[in-house]
């Protein structure tokens, strides 16, 4: 799959976070030509500086709200693939500022859309939205596309919007261009690099570096944990499918096999297992807002449609977060980092 990107010209906001730093380190290492816009790292500490990677494309700092700016890097790139992940992607945070929310997820996408649509060089576009645009039941069963998008808290909602956005621009209008367009509903991602707040894993490794306890909020959520490269490789053949076939396009959900959607609880008890002495956790609720319990997603679509089938299981995907995250307490992340690459793409 990566030979294909190899001198691609692919456009991606929010290049800057987690996802979107794995991202870009892929996508150098398949050859392909990365354009880059989004707002500087939010943490101090964060993947995309780590890795180096801005020195390997083409970066642009600007806010997904600028129609000016963005427009102007995305003429200046021509894409021909475009990958819109630049979002406000956490659900606590979206109750302390929701407009600045619904700002950044709604009319971001409406902003790359008409970047899109006004363009004569996108042949594939994929926006990246998640899990949560469900209307969540709490059902034991996964949800399948066709289900009802109605997420409960601003982040979660204002995804569900950025999905009608996109649908929208698609009857409208690219239906009638060469332009195939999909969305993806991803579940949480993990992996070494991570240091957003209120996030699991980030979580554990910053109470193991501060010899603290972890506290765990929500210990019986249930949600489809996944490898970051487990998701960017669902991204990245989706957009390469319908590049060549646009029948391909669509809405995809990107999760794990079931068994692998586990609770918070287990998730730490793995974190632990990995990691060894020196990490233990509590539950202690904090009061905080609402946050749905259980949450699980049907993936037989991209699995039947596209071939795309999870590689590493969930007690892979935690240790590779805990060997990458004591390669970066070692001083030797990036040679880490290149190595999981190589090792989930079968390039080793």
């Amino acid at each position: 799959m990566l030979d294909f990107y190899k001198n691609k010209k692919v456009f991606i906001t929010g290049h800057t976070g987690f996802k979107g730093a794995w991202l870009c380190n892929i996508l150098v290492m398949a050859g392909a030509q990365v354009y880059g816009y989004a707002l500087k790292p939010q943490e101090k500490e964060n993947l995309f500086d780590i890795s180096k990677v801005e020195k390997k494309i083409t970066s642009r700092i600007g806010d997904i709200r600028d129609m000016d700016a963005l427009k102007s890097f995305f003429d200046e790139a021509q894409p021909e693939i475009v990958i819109h992940l630049a979002a406000q992607p956490i659900v606590r945070e979206s109750y302390r500022n929701p407009r600045y929310t619904y700002e950044t997820n709604v009319m971001g996408t409406v902003n790359i859309c008409e970047c899109v649509r006004n363009s004569s060089c996108v042949r594939s576009f994929l926006n990246v939205t998640t899990d949560k645009v469900y209307q969540n039941n709490e059902w034991e069963w996964g949800y399948r596309e066709d289900e009802k998008l109605d997420g409960y808290d601003p982040y979660s909602n204002s995804k569900s919007c950025s999905e009608l956005v996109t649908h929208s621009y698609i009857n409208s209008f690219f239906n009638e261009m060469n332009i195939a367009v999909s969305t993806a509903r991803a579940g949480n991602v993990i992996g070494g690099g991570d240091f957003a707040a209120d996030r699991i894993v980030p979580d554990c490794v910053r109470a193991v570096r501060d010899g603290r306890s972890l506290v765990l909020r929500n210990p019986y959520s249930t949600r489809p944990f996944q490898h970051v490269l487990e998701a960017l490789s669902a991204y990245l053949l989706l957009c390469k499918e319908q590049y060549t076939d646009r029948s391909k396009a669509g809405y995809y959900n990107v999760g794990p096999d079931e068994s692998d959607a586990v609770t918070a609880r287990r998730l730490a008890e793995l974190f632990g297992d990995k990691w060894g002495e020196g990490f233990t956790f509590e539950e202690k609720s904090d009061g905080g807002p609402h946050e749905a319990n259980y949450l699980k997603l049907d993936c037989s679509k991209i699995k039947v449609r596209l071939g795309w089938a999870p590689v590493w299981n969930i007690d892979t995907a935690i240790e590779k977060t805990v060997e990458w995250t004591k390669a970066y307490f070692d001083g030797s992340a990036n040679e880490c980092l290149e190595n999981q690459i190589r090792e989930y793409f079968g390039l080793i």
